[in-house]
C-alpha cells in the first residue's frame, strides 16, 4: 500500500510538472496573435497588393460614349510631370474622339477655360464645367450627359486622387459604367496613383462599373 501510494504521488507529481508546461503553451495558441493596434503602427510593414490587369478597349458605340478631360490647367498640370506627360496622349485621343462624333466635356477646378492648357483646350460646342473634386456637384454635368444618351464615360485629368476618383464615383454612383487610363491620371507622387488606382479597381461598387487600361488600348 505504502509503494502504491509513493507511486501515485510520484505520477501526481510528474503530472503537474506536464500540466505547468503544456498548459500555458495551450492557453496560448488560444490567443489571437498580437497586433498593432491602428495601420499607422503597421505603416510600414505594410505590402501592396498585386497590380490591377489594364484591358483593352474598343468603343463601338460613340455615340454613347463620353470623353470628359478635367483639370488639365496651368496651375495643376504644370507642377506635375506626370501630367505634362499625359498631355500628348490626351490631346490624341481628343482629336481621334472629335473625329468620330463622340461627346466631349471639359472641367475646370478655377472657373476659368482661359487656365486649360491649350492640348486640351475646348472647342466650339463643347460643354465646360467647373467644380470642386466631385465634378457632378454644383453643375449640370448629369444633366449633359444623360441628354446626349451617354451611358459610359471615359475620365482622364488630374489630380487622379480629386477629379478622377471623385467624378469616376459619381458617375458609377449616377449608373454611368467608366473606361480610366492610367497613364492619364496624374498626381503629385506614384503612391497617390497607385490607390486610386487600387480603389477604382477594387471599391465599392467601383470594380464591376470601371475598366481600368491605358491610352494606346484603346480603340475605336
Amino acid at each position: 500500500m505504502k509503494e502504491q501510494r509513493t507511486t501515485f504521488l510520484r505520477q501526481s507529481l510528474l503530472l503537474g510538472a506536464v500540466l505547468a508546461v503544456a498548459l500555458p503553451l495551450f492557453v496560448a495558441s488560444l490567443t489571437p496573435p498580437a497586433f498593432a493596434q491602428t495601420i499607422v503602427d503597421e505603416w510600414a510593414t505594410v505590402k501592396a497588393p498585386a497590380a490591377p490587369e489594364l484591358k483593352p478597349v474598343t468603343l463601338s458605340n460613340v455615340n454613347e460614349t463620353a470623353y470628359l478631360v478635367l483639370d488639365i490647367q496651368k496651375q495643376n498640370c504644370v507642377p506635375r510631370p506626370r501630367c505634362v506627360a499625359s498631355v500628348p496622349k490626351i490631346q490624341k485621343l481628343l482629336a481621334d474622339a472629335r473625329a468620330k462624333g463622340m461627346a466631349v466635356v471639359h472641367a475646370t477646378f478655377t472657373g476659368n477655360v482661359a487656365d486649360i492648357l491649350p492640348e486640351a483646350a475646348p472647342r466650339a460646342g463643347e460643354p465646360v464645367v467647373s467644380s470642386g473634386p466631385d465634378k457632378f456637384v454644383g453643375t449640370d454635368l448629369e444633366k449633359i450627359l444623360k441628354e446626349k444618351g451617354i451611358k459610359t464615360v471615359i475620365t482622364v485629368g488630374t489630380a487622379a486622387h480629386g477629379a478622377v476618383l471623385y467624378t469616376v464615383s459619381g458617375a458609377v454612383y449616377r449608373g454611368f459604367k467608366a473606361i480610366v487610363p492610367v497613364d492619364g491620371m496624374a498626381a503629385e507622387n506614384t503612391y497617390i496613383e497607385q490607390y486610386v488606382t487600387y480603389q477604382l479597381a477594387n471599391g465599392p461598387r467601383l470594380g464591376p462599373a470601371v475598366t481600368l487600361t491605358k491610352f494606346d488600348l484603346i480603340k475605336f
